[in-house]
């Protein structure tokens, strides 16, 4: 199986067109004589039909439209037509609601209306009218062009071109939220000056750190009370300012960073209160390096990330980056611990990692780097922002070619294009065939590899069943044996969860052979892998140790977590030896299988591939079923847009702060 030619090509040979799925064509709707009986588990249906009492256009009436339709329609007749007011609203609302799952945070006019008139609204545009009358969506419109480009005051007469957005106060209201968060942690930020570092050396560093603030700002103990994640203001409890080491200090720590492209960091982040900067695997030395400079200089400094495995990889880093900087002269009471300076984002939000609070509740932080920044949803990052005081650094660490947040948005993408802030560009490359192969994948080349070692392994398969029997193969008996890595330590990586070779038929299969038993505790046996979704869009990889009345037990990184039995179903447990692409990132494993069945090729994009090859971390094998689909993917298809109006907020946040520095 692995003995393949050392120079892995990913362009497999010609085999047999995929099986395509004819198009279901739309049934007539059912008349009143044709419906004989209510659904299963459903109550009949009243004699006359009730108005919902939520609001039209909310996600709760598009739902009940869909499901009562064939019964409403039944009773009513003619009476409930598509040209029914209340079935238009619910459709403008469903409509936003379903953007929203594929990441869009608004949707333009024309979009909305075409989408309408293809669910047989009669007259769109009148439905529009009435949603935004009713308040039920809000309607924005966003220049076209690069707000800095716009024409001169003195040019009153031509108007700029616009393009009208329509989108829900939910989303709506996290993107402004942000855009004022970022504008505000630039605009209230201070350049450190040689007052500020004797300041810091001095009267705040002596009295006021280790008196009346305590461990609440060394990062101490606050995190691990119960009540950290939503302290009550106390009096006695006084917020620390800032901390802002001189120029000299900041210039000392970029000289000892352990690469030009960590100074660089150090140098951006002593500059301004807001920090991009971008970079793949390697590169994420560089954002621990500013941690341990941070926290050499006396300043409260984590770094947030995505999963567990990231915090675990972060604390590594950090922990290695400290020696370099062990000749600067901490300021009295900086915290020493580099394993505290590590978190995961949902546990430095809930209270349960981090610093915790200060009395105002805000963050204790001085410096806060957020890792897998492309991962950051607009209500997540929204509330993030929103604890962060003024004057805090902010740095937004991330690898641009990843797949973009589960949930609607794309943040770190949007502050990229808006150019409101320094961005550092990591020069560090990862090494290895896995990472030149990665690497080529992000500039949009499927390049062949040298590796001698069985680094990169190509598989054929004809179709989705010879590649779920390779895929077993592999896992179970040819790495192991070849490479030596067990198969505990090998993830398994596909498109989606249905089809023949999707998540669902590669873990029934490898469940049959690493771990059999009859599932019986919801399916689920002790020693099965799962993957645990405390949370939509995020997942914990586990292991099932049992389950009893209170649920499933299982262990999560070697903490135990027990899942009540009602929630116990496939968007909270699934088994998790095969996971989807957007699951696996945040981690990584020693290696990676990734399937491509024939059938996937639709679901192809440049940032998938690149985000599912790079889970690897010795070892790669790729199921290859696509033929030309994956480098033509690689090639021509980036990423899956989305729409969204953060990167028209930074810009005109820019350009008033630009011009309020003017008139200043």
């Amino acid at each position: 199986m692995l003995g393949a030619a050392p120079r892995a090509s990913l362009r497999a040979a010609p085999r047999t067109a995929p099986r395509t799925v004819p198009k279901r064509t739309p049934t007539r709707p059912p008349t009143a004589t044709a419906r004989t009986a209510p659904p299963p588990l459903s109550t009949p249906p009243p004699t006359r039909p009730r108005r919902p009492t939520w609001p039209p256009g909310s996600t709760a009436y598009g739902r009940c439209w869909r499901r009562a339709a064939p019964p409403a329609r039944a009773l009513l007749g003619p009476a409930c037509g598509p040209d029914d007011e209340r079935r238009a609203q619910a459709l403008v609302g469903w409509l936003l609601e379903q953007a929203a799952l594929a990441g869009h945070s608004a949707l333009e006019a024309s979009a909305l209306r075409a989408a309408l008139a293809q669910r047989s609204v009669p007259d769109p545009d009148e439905a529009l009218q009435t949603a935004i009358a009713e308040g039920a969506v809000l309607v924005f419109q966003d220049a076209i062009e690069t707000p800095g480009a716009r024409p001169a005051a003195d040019d009153e007469d031509e108007e700029q071109p616009v393009r009208v957005l329509l989108g829900l106060d939910r989303f709506a209201m996290a993107e402004e939220s942000v855009a004022d968060g970022l504008a505000r942690l630039l605009n209230t930020f201070e350049e450190p000056s040689d007052a500020d570092g004797v300041a810091s050396e001095g009267d705040e560093g002596s009295g006021d750190d280790e008196g009346d603030a305590g461990d609440d700002e060394d990062g101490g103990d606050v995190g691990d009370r119960p009540d950290a994640g939503a302290p009550e203001p106390d009096a006695d409890s006084p917020v620390r300012p800032v901390r802002q080491p001189s120029p000299a200090q900041w210039e000392a720590a970029a000289t000892a960073a352990p690469s030009p492209s960590a100074a660089e960091l150090i140098r951006a982040a002593a500059r301004s209160g807001l920090v991009a900067h971008t970079g793949a695997e390697a590169a994420r030395a560089e954002p621990a390096a500013l941690i341990a400079a941070a926290r050499a200089l006396g300043l409260r400094a984590c770094g947030a990330t995505h999963t567990a495995d990231g915090r675990a990889r972060l604390s590594r880093q950090v922990a290695e980056a400290t020696e370099a900087f062990v000749d600067l002269t901490a300021a009295p009471g900086a915290p020493e611990d580099a394993a505290k300076a590590a978190v995961t984002l949902s546990g430095l939000l809930a209270g349960r990692e981090g610093p915790g609070r200060d009395a105002d509740g805000a963050l204790a932080l001085d410096v806060l780097v957020v890792l897998d920044a492309p991962q950051l949803d607009l209500e997540t990052a929204a509330m993030l922002v929103e604890s962060l005081t003024d004057g805090t650094r902010l740095v937004l660490s991330g690898d641009p070619g990843m797949l973009w947040s589960a949930g609607p948005g794309r943040l770190f993408a949007d502050v990229l294009a808006a150019r409101c802030c320094p961005q550092v560009a990591s020069r560090t490359p990862d090494f290895g065939p896995v990472g030149e192969l990665v690497s080529g994948i992000g500039i949009g080349e499927l390049n062949q590899v040298e590796a001698p070692g069985k680094e990169v392994v190509i598989v054929p398969a004809r179709d989705p069943g010879e590649a779920v029997h390779r895929t077993v193969q592999l896992v179970a008996d040819s790495v192991p044996r070849a490479i030596g890595i067990p198969a505990e330590q090998t993830q398994v990586i596909t498109v989606g969860h249905g089809g023949a070779a999707g998540t669902r038929a590669l873990n029934a299969a490898l469940k049959e052979r690493l771990n059999p038993g009859p599932g019986r505790f919801g399916g689920f046996d002790p020693g099965d892998r799962v993957a645990y979704s405390p949370a939509p869009g995020r997942i914990v990889p586990a292991t099932v140790t049992g389950a009893d009345a209170a649920g499933l037990h299982l262990e999560c990184a070697g903490a135990p977590v027990v899942v009540p039995r009602e929630r116990v179903g496939a968007d909270t447990v699934r088994h998790g030896w095969a996971i989807t692409a957007h699951q696996a990132v945040g981690t990584r494993w020693p290696a990676a299988v990734v399937v491509l069945p024939g059938d996937a090729a639709k679901g192809l994009t440049r940032a998938w591939v690149y985000t599912a090859f790079g889970r690897a971390e010795r070892h790669l094998s790729v199921v290859q079923g696509v033929d030309q689909a994956l480098p033509r993917a690689v090639a021509e298809i980036p990423a899956k847009e989305r729409t969204t109006r953060l990167r028209t907020l930074l810009q005109l946040h820019t350009v008033q702060a630009t011009a309020d520095a003017l008139a200043g």
